[in-house]
């Protein structure tokens, strides 16, 4: 039997990169995906890519910083699919900066997409989660949630902020059979990701200098994390909850 069958999965920033490779994967092990996203083109390549294999998508409009967008999304995955069981909280967006550097915007900004919308979105899906006799929710956190870079205030903040209530949510929810785990990737290969390496002077250089520093020699690629997401949706990681996992090729272990 596919890990996956028979459950029904929505995943945020679900148009590109990390979310895009959890959907395809999850649709591979046999759920139902609805990828959210606020542009709508890359979430239709997702579902089209997932459609085209022979499994079941849709595409739901979802900001998640809004309270309201967040609301109507998990309103119509559900009505779409009849339940929820996982959530993977993926949508993020990245700026560095010092706490100098970082604008009263800015930081808001990086918060409200980092941090407010996990807590927007897992606060929505609670009751359809909670309708099907529990679940997993799965939040894309980062390596910088746990420790810390350079010129990363705002993003470290947030991410950290994850982790937290990761945490705290799975004490919380633990006796509904939710249960809630973060992954916590460093450098990974996708267009949000490079952001920082393709801005860089000499971006192969910086590439080089950022890869030497990983134990296993190599950045991560969004599959990788697909598959610790697709174990932490499944029956298979049942006594795992409040755990945030490091997921960086060796980089911590220093």
């Amino acid at each position: 039997m596919l890990r996956l069958s028979g459950k029904v999965a929505f995943i945020t920033g679900g148009g590109t990169g990390i979310g895009r490779a959890c959907a395809v994967l999850f649709a591979q092990e046999g759920a139902r995906v609805a990828v959210g996203g606020r542009r709508r083109e890359p979430l239709d390549e997702t579902v089209r890519e997932i459609s085209n294999s022979g499994a079941e998508a849709v595409a739901v409009s979802c900001d998640v910083t809004e309270r309201e967008s967040v609301e109507a999304a998990i309103t119509e995955v559900v009505k779409r699919y009849g339940r929820l069981d996982i959530l993977v909280n993926n949508a993020g967006v990245s700026i560095a900066g010092t706490v100098e550097e970082t604008s009263d915007q800015d930081w808001d900004h990086m918060l409200a997409a980092n941090f407010t919308g996990t807590f927007l979105v897992s606060r929505a899906a609670l009751r359809a989660l909670r309708k099907s006799g529990g679940g997993s929710i799965v939040n894309i956190g980062s390596i910088l949630g746990i420790v810390a870079r350079k010129q990363r205030a705002a993003y470290c903040a947030a991410k950290a902020g994850v982790t937290g209530l990761t945490k705290a949510m799975a004490l919380d929810h633990a006796h509904e059979n939710i249960r809630v785990n973060c992954i916590c990737p460093s450098l990974v290969e996708t267009e949000l990701g490079m952001q920082s390496i393709l801005k860089a002077a000499d971006p192969e250089a910086e590439r080089r200098v950022r890869t030497a520093v990983i134990p296993l020699g190599r950045m991560g690629q969004p599959e990788d994390v697909a598959q610790l997401a697709v174990y932490l949706a499944s029956d298979e990681s049942s006594w795992v909850t409040g755990a945030a996992m490091p997921l960086d090729g060796g980089l911590t272990a220093y």
